[in-house]
């Protein structure tokens, strides 16, 4: 294994969990934004307030096992599929690549989810186990 790998593994985790941090907060400290950001990118209009912080928990759960490295399989893949739906559900933004610069910064992070994934065994600077 090369020498720098787990650290690079590591870093990746570290950098996909911010982002991720900041959308789960979100949904716990500004459910409105989230009803709106649900609404229009995955066109689920209506939805109650209450609901994000049901999501918001879970999520929580989900990235903090993943930020230590428990249950790789399951953290890493619910994570990189949970960015690719994102990533995904605002295609039509990336046909119009100069109003909306900012999205194009999804695609090297789900590489980064992907790689992270599919390397999950080699991440081995973890606070588990697993």
């Amino acid at each position: 294994m090369p020498r720098h790998l787990p650290l690079s593994l590591l870093l990746l985790r570290l950098g996909i969990f911010i982002v991720f941090l900041v959308w789960t907060l979100d949904k716990l400290v500004n459910p409105e934004h989230s009803a709106q950001v649900f609404a229009g990118a995955y066109r689920m209009p209506g939805l109650d307030e209450a609901i994000f912080y049901v999501i918001g928990g879970a999520q929580l759960i989900l990235i903090t096992a993943f930020v230590i490295g428990a249950f790789k399989t399951w953290t890493y893949g619910a994570v990189m599929v949970f960015h690719t739906v994102s990533t995904l559900a605002v295609f039509g933004k990336y046909l119009q690549p100069f109003d909306s610069l900012l999205y194009f910064a999804a695609w090297p992070m789900l590489a980064a989810c992907i790689a992270l994934f599919l390397l999950r065994d080699y991440d081995t600077l973890t606070l588990t186990k697993s």
